[in-house]
């Protein structure tokens, strides 16, 4: 069955990195255009970064420009975020997302979610 499942999250000092996973399974990776979203408590699910399905165009949220990089590895059906120079306004849990329109029929997948937390 379809698979997203995203790791790396996880507690980090303001000004710190980290870097996300999602792993994918199930379907045929290189065919889908990937996204992080992020939501936090109380607030909107947003969109992080995206990527298309080459890889060859990627486009990001305002808040995150310059300081995250998304990326993917066909071969190995994953996708990457690198974020550097967090802060404690990035602490949300993180959605790996995956899209594509096939003969005018949308399929969405969500992974289940990595927890960020940016604190001192």
């Amino acid at each position: 069955q379809v698979q997203l499942v995203e790791s790396g999250g996880g507690l980090v000092q303001p000004g710190g990195s980290l870097r996300l996973s999602c792993a994918a399974s199930g379907f045929t990776f290189s065919n889908y255009d990937m996204k992080w979203y992020r939501q936090a408590p109380g607030k909107e699910r947003e969109l992080v970064a995206g990527v298309t399905s080459a890889g060859g165009s990627t486009t990001y949220g305002d808040s995150v420009k310059g300081r995250f990089t998304i990326s993917r590895d066909n071969a190995k059906s994953t996708m990457y975020l690198q974020m550097n120079s967090l802060k404690p306004e990035d602490t949300a849990v993180y959605y790996c997302n995956a899209e594509r329109v096939v003969f005018n029929r949308r399929l969405v997948y969500w992974g289940q979610g990595t927890q960020v937390t940016v604190s001192s």
